[in-house]
């Protein structure tokens, strides 16, 4: 006896569908997608970055003069050999000294320029622009222009001619190291070249700082200017600070352009990059101590990141709350 009721049939149930068939090609496979779009990205990186720092890595444990292939063990004899050498010793020391200098000056110069593109009411844009243009300029046109036009050390150089309105003598700002003229030129240089970049970081950090803050502030008594800067400015770009200074020593450790074009072959004030170019590159061509030398380097880099890590803190600004 059938049990169809008079509802089944008014209302007959709908057939399922077929499940549907996954796609297949390069569309239906997001795994194949993503490797295809990374592949040539991590092919890059492995060719170009990590498989010459392994090789430089165990060329280190060699003698290679003028070949980069290893011709002998000599174990550590390299590290002894640059970590007592006076010339990479004393490039570290020409770091520390660019580093006091330019590294504050630089995190100042940009705070300051971010704080007064902030402020303004108009043509923000082209201001920050303006200043943040000389970051596209290549390190090695800017020394040039540095050296030739601006501080060409003759009667005709700019800086001369503005200190000859003075009655000041010229001065060869890059010829005698005594006094050493030639670190207002580097570090003049280094600052008009980098500090836009670091104004685009502050000035987006500034830009996320509560209003409500000031507002607070403003309610409570506190003054604008350097009581609001002091107590809620500051203190809100702590993460961005930190961020900013590891960067810039970063940045004065793999200093190179400006020193090997603005002091041509000088034995003087040789960062360490470019005392490993003469090491490996120079007369000798000892790739074995020129890769010890980076291995060194790199180490101290890694150090520098670790305690100022330690100390200053990464992220634990108001800002990264």
């Amino acid at each position: 006896m059938s049990t169809t009721t008079a509802r089944d049939l008014a209302h007959p149930s709908r057939a399922e569908a077929p499940p549907a068939r996954p796609r297949r090609g390069l569309r239906g496979s997001r795994t194949l997608s993503f490797w295809l779009f990374i592949g040539p990205f991590l092919l890059g990186l492995a060719l170009f970055v990590y498989v010459p720092i392994g090789w430089s890595l165990y060329l280190s444990f060699f003698e290679a003069r003028f070949t980069v292939t290893p011709e002998k063990f000599t174990g550590f004899d390299n590290y002894t050999y640059m970590l007592t050498d006076p010339d990479f010793v004393g490039s570290l020391g020409t770091f520390t000294v660019f580093a006091a200098f330019i590294v504050p000056t630089t995190w100042a110069l940009s705070l300051g320029l971010a704080l007064m593109v902030n402020r303004l009411r108009f043509m923000r844009g082209f201001f920050r622009s303006v200043f943040f243009l000389p970051t596209a300029c290549s390190y090695v046109a800017a020394a040039l222009i540095w050296k030739m036009s601006i501080f060409s050390g003759v009667r005709f150089g700019l800086m001369n001619t503005v200190l000859g309105w003075f009655g000041v003598e010229n001065i060869a700002w890059l010829a005698d190291p005594n006094p050493p003229w030639y670190w207002l030129v580097i570090v003049s240089a280094r600052l008009w070249l980098q500090s836009g970049f670091y104004m685009i970081l502050f000035l987006a950090a500034l830009q996320n700082i509560p209003g409500e803050l000031y507002e607070a502030a403003a309610i409570d008594g506190a003054k604008p200017g350097w009581q609001t800067f002091r107590h809620i400015t500051l203190p809100q770009l702590r993460a961005t600070s930190t961020a900013v200074v590891l960067l810039l020593l970063i940045a004065a450790y793999q200093a190179f352009d400006e020193f090997f074009n603005l002091l041509s072959k000088t034995t003087w004030g040789r960062p360490p990059l470019v005392e490993l170019y003469y090491t490996a590159l120079g007369e000798n061509q000892d790739y074995g101590a020129g890769s010890a030398g980076a291995v060194i380097l790199t180490v101290l880099i890694c150090a520098v990141t670790l305690l100022q890590g330690k100390f200053l803190g990464f992220g634990k600004g108001e800002e990264s709350k």
